[in-house]
């Protein structure tokens, strides 16, 4: 889910809702310590915010950093004709704006967050849109977004982005349990404060599968050096099969950052500058080993 449909400072009000290349599909709003999440735009998001309902409150208590916790599921009416949800306001602000820079700090609490989320989910567990089954399945994602940042000077070595995902998508499927995943993390959802990270926000794509798609966040959001340290905290450790299929996420996951930002720059519905940065520097230490 492309979307960023976590929350909006408080100083940000409407204005602040951000979106993406497949359109904004929520907002919130801050009212003191709550916050209320509307759906707009796409009618998809009407379900994320009853599953973020149904999910949450049973998750939050088991994780180590906040996260924004339902308390009430409004129903269409007269004066809203559509779902909205009120949930706890979690402080922080969000990586693209304010990337972690305490690397040892934000390796370990990140590895910590997805250690106790990555749990064996119920049966009835929503599944993924798209992502968190077998990596090969987003071959002609992958293509498409490859030759289209090619084409707009986006990539500087695509033979290289190339190489890692293919690595990626040739690796051993996830033979394990489905476990709870996030399954956006990307900057705009993970919230920081004193150069580490203080909350993880918009859970609209939970859904339980490969732990592989959360690991990618190790080459997403933390700074250079930091992801070994992620993968020898996080538990169970990750065995080379699943840090190929992460790697392969990854990739997915900063040409997404990548077009984002270019849309941004060219003032296209959707489009956030910001992510540029950390997608390009994921880009860089994915394709490292490439050139090694």
């Amino acid at each position: 889910m492309g979307g960023d449909r976590g929350q909006v400072r408080p100083q940000q009000g409407r204005e602040g809702a951000q979106g993406a290349v497949n359109g904004v599909e929520g907002a919130a709003e801050s009212l003191h310590d709550l916050a209320v999440r509307v759906p707009w735009a796409t009618r998809s998001a009407d379900a994320l915010l009853r599953k973020e309902h149904t999910w949450l409150p049973l998750l939050a208590p088991h994780l180590p950093l906040p996260i924004p916790v339902p308390q009430r599921l409004g129903e269409p009416s007269e004066r809203f004709p559509r779902p909205w949800l009120v949930t706890t306001w979690v402080p922080g602000e969000p990586a693209d704006r304010a990337p972690a820079t305490r690397s040892a700090e934000a390796a370990v609490i990140l590895a910590d967050f997805l250690t106790a989320l990555h749990r064996p989910a119920p049966d009835g567990a929503p599944a993924g849109r798209n992502r968190g089954g077998p990596l090969a399945e987003t071959a002609e994602q992958f293509t498409q977004a490859l030759a289209s940042a090619t084409e707009l000077g986006l990539v500087r070595d695509p033979e290289a982005v190339r190489a890692v995902w293919e690595d990626a998508a040739a690796a051993p499927d996830w033979a394990g349990p489905r476990l709870w995943l996030h399954g956006d993390l990307h900057p705009a959802n993970i919230l920081t404060a004193n150069g580490t990270f203080s909350g993880v926000i918009d859970f609209g794509d939970l859904f339980a599968g490969d732990p592989a798609c959360d690991l990618a966040a190790a080459w997403i959001l933390l700074p250079d050096g930091a992801a070994d340290l992620f993968h020898g905290t996080y538990q169970p450790s990750p065995d080379t099969a699943t840090l190929r299929r992460a790697r392969g996420w990854a990739v997915l996951r900063a040409l997404a950052g990548i077009h984002i930002a270019d849309a941004g720059v060219h003032g296209r519905p959707g489009g956030k500058p910001t992510w540029g940065p950390p997608a390009h520097a994921a880009l860089q230490r994915l394709t490292a080993s490439v050139h090694r």
